[in-house]
């Protein structure tokens, strides 16, 4: 069976053109609704805030042992 998923709470919001030209383009190409993807969007928002670090993974460039490497420790 799936799961109900219940709404509680409707917002309006207005957006620029461009804005809403590609918000339409996506749900149209993919077939998911122009509210499913704000709220997709509205919660990676939300996933990110409670760790800002995670933007960082994988751009760090340099060896891969440079914490366990004599002389970058703090002692």
């Amino acid at each position: 069976m799936g799961k109900t998923i219940t709404m509680g709470k409707t917002i309006t919001i207005r957006l620029g053109k461009e804005l809403a030209t590609w918000l339409g383009d996506v749900a149209a190409r993919t077939g998911v609704s122009q509210g499913r993807i704000v709220r997709d969007q509205l919660e990676r928002a939300k996933a990110s805030e409670s760790q800002p670090f995670v933007r960082l993974a994988g751009r760090i460039r340099g060896p891969g042992d440079l914490s366990s490497r004599k002389g970058f420790s703090r002692r």
